[in-house]
Order: C-alpha cells, then sequence, then structure tokens
C-alpha cells in the first residue's frame, strides 16, 4: 500500500470516527434538551392560563430549538426548499414520507406553530411527555376524539404534520401509507401539503442504529411540493369511504420517490 493510499485511508477513518463521537454528542445533546424543555420551561408554560397562547409558545419553543440543533450538528447538511411555504401554510395536512429519525425535526424548525400527529407512547417518555403535553400535540391512539379534534384545529387554521406510513420507511423498500390522513383530509374537508424528505445515505431509518455510521456526510433534503385542494378529492356525489381511498393511493404515488 502506497503512503498515499495510506494517509487517504487514515484520514477517512478519522472522520468517521469524528461523526461518530459527534453523532452520539447530538443525540445526548437532543435527549437532555428534550428533558431540560418539559422540566422545567414547559411546566413554567403550564402557568400560563390562556392555553391557546401556551401552546402558540410551546410550539415556537420547539421550532426554536429544532433550528439550533440543525445548524449546531456538524454531522450531517440539510437543504429546505419552499420553507416559507409551508410556514405561511393554514389549515391543511401536512403529508411527507419517513425516511429518517429527524424528519419532523426538519419540518416543525420551519412550521413554527403546527401541530403534530405522535405516536401515543410518546408521552410516556421522560424526554418528550412534557413537550407533547404543552404543545398539545395529537396522540394516534384518541380514535373517538381524533377526528373532531383534528376538525377543530383546522377550523382554527391550524396545520398538522402527518407521516401516513405512521412508522420510518425501510430504506430501499416501497412505502406502504395507512389511511388515516387520507380519511382525516376527506372528513374534515381539508387540503393536503405533499412534502418530500429525502436522504442521501441509509442513516437514522427504521433499520439503523444512532452509532450507524454511513461512510459520507449525509445530505437531507426537503422538497415543498403541490397543496392539493379538498375539492379534487371529496364531493357531496362520492363516499367518503371512497374518496379517502383515492386520495391514499393518490398519496402513495405521490410521495413514492424516484431512485
Amino acid at each position: 500500500m502506497s503512503e498515499t493510499s495510506l494517509i487517504l485511508r487514515s484520514s477517512s477513518y478519522l472522520n468517521w470516527l469524528w461523526r461518530l463521537v459527534m453523532t452520539g454528542f447530538c443525540f445526548a445533546m437532543f435527549g437532555i434538551g428534550g428533558l431540560l424543555l418539559s422540566v422545567i420551561w414547559f411546566n413554567l408554560l403550564l402557568l400560563k392560563r390562556n392555553g391557546i397562547s401556551r401552546r402558540q409558545l410551546a410550539r415556537r419553543s420547539i421550532s426554536a430549538c429544532f433550528r439550533f440543533f440543525l445548524r449546531s450538528a456538524r454531522v450531517l447538511d440539510y437543504h429546505i426548499e419552499g420553507g416559507d411555504i409551508l410556514r405561511r401554510d393554514r389549515a391543511c395536512l401536512v403529508v411527507a414520507n419517513h425516511p429518517t429519525l429527524i424528519d419532523y425535526v426538519l419540518l416543525a424548525s420551519v412550521m413554527p406553530e403546527a401541530d403534530c400527529l405522535v405516536k401515543a407512547e410518546l408521552r410516556k417518555n421522560p424526554f418528550f411527555s412534557g413537550v407533547i403535553r404543552t404543545a398539545d400535540y395529537l396522540l394516534n391512539s384518541q380514535s373517538d376524539t381524533l377526528l373532531p379534534a383534528c376538525e377543530q384545529r383546522l377550523q382554527r387554521g391550524e396545520s398538522i404534520i402527518i407521516f401516513p406510513e405512521g412508522t420510518r420507511s425501510r430504506y430501499g423498500e416501497s412505502i406502504v401509507l395507512q389511511r388515516g390522513a387520507a380519511n382525516i383530509a376527506v372528513r374534515c374537508g381539508c387540503d393536503v401539503r405533499i412534502v418530500h424528505i429525502r436522504c442521501s445515505q441509509d442513516t437514522l431509518g427504521k433499520q439503523s442504529r444512532w452509532y450507524h455510521i454511513p461512510p459520507e456526510k449525509p445530505y437531507f433534503s426537503v422538497a415543498v411540493c403541490e397543496r392539493i385542494d379538498n375539492k379534487t378529492f371529496a364531493s357531496a356525489d362520492i363516499a367518503s369511504s371512497l374518496a379517502a381511498r383515492r386520495l391514499n393511493l393518490y398519496l402513495q404515488q405521490s410521495l413514492t420517490l424516484e431512485k
């Protein structure tokens, strides 16, 4: 092996090792930050009697923390095309594919007042329970009250982030959507904004652990796409169940990214 090859190999290994250490630090910072927000800042916000004002302040705080986290994380690069559009969107579902662990972080960083449909088990997580409670995010376990709650929030002009796959997709496999997002859109009569999320490396996915460091620095790209008017998929002449199936199929096709 030549001296040049040895130097390049050593440099590549040191870069990988640095990214491993920094990735661990970022995860620790994310968890500790969530815990501190839950224990200190969001408990203080609970003293605020106006529920709407408290919720808005909590979500703006989360968005600001996510922006700080993304700008501080030197182990990844990212670009959000159309962030201003998302920031201005009102009264719609923001539907995105879900390839990695930080997809919500990317979207919420440019949507300071967005609602989100989250997994109910996260409410029991000590790092994030206070965040979810104070921000008043929707829980996917509230089957009886979920639809009326979504309708009420959409009528107030809020946008709701939903990942219709329900969990992170597996790298290299076709995505499969649950019908929840389509049902909400049809039954609440709201528009749907489609968002594509890509990652240049196989990292932070369903099959990955935090210490599975890719050979190169990952690049995340978010593309804000079309906003679908609810009148194009729902009408009085079509049963809501059929409209939801048709919309779900359209979303499946729209969120399936070209390889």
